[in-house]
């Protein structure tokens, strides 16, 4: 009685990420950054927004006398909006703020003719500056906002790669497992790669929009604070022709405003903030140290891989190609070995226990199949054709020979340079064994011969009969 068949569920295989490796998702949220900065904007142009009330209130306040001066207390009695991005000490916007309460509460007097001055040569300073924090937000929003857009795209778009190369890659490990060609975990991986290339590209740029952002900000708070503190003065030069009380009163609101440093508020910013805006010492990201899922799953190493020469069907010169044979038992023709370059997608495949392979001739050798890489439409109107192959050497060619002879369906005796009419009497079938426990070629460049256990044919449940091999002796 033969004992139960164990059945193995599909399992992802996981990969732990080791010091110097980066996740697909860097460590740096670009997002939160330009959040934080568009947050900012909104602190410094309600700043200026509560000294253009301040100027338009006292403007009325020399019309409507002293009563009018407790409406002008009002519109600075308020915590500042957004007050946790101003220090809290003396010495910067909070303090000078706490400074104008102070000494609004003095001022009891004031004349039309002031009201005029600060109308028609204070306030509209504080509202260019209003309108020029306002354009730096639409900046930054167009900018880095649009950007890191961009880069939330490129991240969607590798995830979604990496989840269906980890989809393919528990369907490879479970019985009976059928895959397309396009569906190769070794093809998916390379995928995963090109555009995971593609999204660190994105990052880095946005990354460099970021940190010239921040580099400019500085100079940008300087202007503000700068225009803030001549248009204190300017207030002051218009208001010294009344009592001295109300001169000597803005006299110390800008005395405060004048002692703030002009990268006061930024260090300041700057030293509460390290924990979310971006470290300019930090390198950049690269490929080589990101991991992913299912990287490096055995499924995605190649039995052997390298360049060889493919006879064309019209001119019938060899070129030159990149070809990998996969555990999947596919042989993938490539343009190169570069992932990077462009999406490496194969531009022939041979599943090729379906296939049939002929002797070996020094360096030379046929396989006799049907082209699978073009989905299922193409591939039910794609005929079987005996494409010659020939490697660098004699010894190369004995080791691609042996590579895909442990994958092959079918095997002959034809010779590379056996002539078409001669084919039908010398060929001679025979079936290569495939077994669970069979060892096949290394994973190594035309180096070695090593391999996984090989699976049977999702097509064919088990080795080709005696009527199957005739029938391919006379198709051959």
């Amino acid at each position: 009685m033969a004992s139960p068949t164990e059945s193995t569920l599909p399992t992802r295989a996981t990969t732990t990420t080791t010091m110097g490796e980066e996740g697909v998702i860097g460590d740096e949220d670009t997002s939160e950054v330009t959040k934080l900065f568009q947050e900012r904007l909104q602190a410094w142009k309600h700043a200026c927004g509560y000294l253009e009330e301040y100027i338009t209130a006292t403007e009325k306040l020399q019309i409507s006398q002293a009563k009018e001066y407790e409406k002008v207390l009002k519109t600075v009695s308020n915590p500042l909006r957004e007050a946790h991005h101003f220090d809290q000490n003396l010495g910067g916007i909070a303090g000078m703020f706490d400074n104008i309460r102070s000494n609004t509460q003095g001022i009891s007097n004031s004349h039309n003719e002031t009201a005029k001055a600060l109308k028609g040569q204070v306030l509209p300073s504080f509202e260019r500056l209003h309108a020029e924090i306002k354009n730096k937000n639409k900046e930054l929003t167009k900018g880095a906002g649009k950007q890191g857009k961009v880069v939330d795209k490129a991240r969607a778009v590798t995830q979604k790669h990496i989840e269906l190369l980890g989809q393919h890659a528990a369907s490879f490990d479970s019985q009976g497992g059928k895959m397309t060609a396009t569906e190769d975990p070794y093809v998916l991986q390379r995928q995963v790669m090109h555009r995971l290339n593609k999204q660190v590209i994105e990052e880095n740029n946005n990354r460099q929009d970021l940190l010239a952002v921040q580099g400019n900000f500085s100079q940008f708070e300087a202007h503000v604070i700068q225009t803030m503190q001549q248009g204190l003065e300017a207030m002051m030069k218009i208001l010294t022709g009344q009592q001295e009380q109300t001169k000597a009163m803005y006299n110390d609101i800008v005395g405060t405003a004048q002692c703030i440093p002009l990268d006061y508020e930024w260090q300041g910013f700057i030293q509460r903030n390290t924990h979310i805006l971006i470290d300019p010492n930090a390198p950049p990201r690269s490929v080589s140290n990101i991991s992913f899922p299912n990287q490096g799953h055995r499924a995605t190493q190649p039995l052997m891989a390298g360049s060889l020469e493919r006879r064309g069907k019209m001119l019938r010169r060899y070129a030159t190609a990149y070809y990998a044979v996969t555990p999947s038992k596919f042989l993938h023709e490539f343009k190169t070995d570069d992932d990077f370059g462009e999406d490496p997608e194969p531009e022939m495949s041979l599943y090729l226990p379906d296939c049939v392979i002929g002797a070996i001739d020094g360096n030379k050798f046929n396989v006799k199949g049907k082209d699978v890489s073009k989905g299922k439409v193409g591939n039910a109107f794609s005929m079987t054709h005996e494409l010659a192959f020939k490697a660098h050497t004699a010894s190369d060619a004995e080791k691609w020979y042996e590579t895909i002879r442990s994958c092959i369906g079918t095997t002959t005796n034809d010779s590379p340079n056996t002539p078409a009419g001669s084919r039908v009497s010398s060929t001679n079938v025979t079936t290569s064994p495939t077994t669970p426990d069979e060892k096949g070629p290394s994973p190594l460049q035309t180096q070695g011969i090593t391999g996984g256990d090989t699976v049977e044919s999702p097509a064919v449940a088990s080795a080709p009969t005696s009527e199957t091999a005739s029938a391919v002796e006379k198709k051959a």
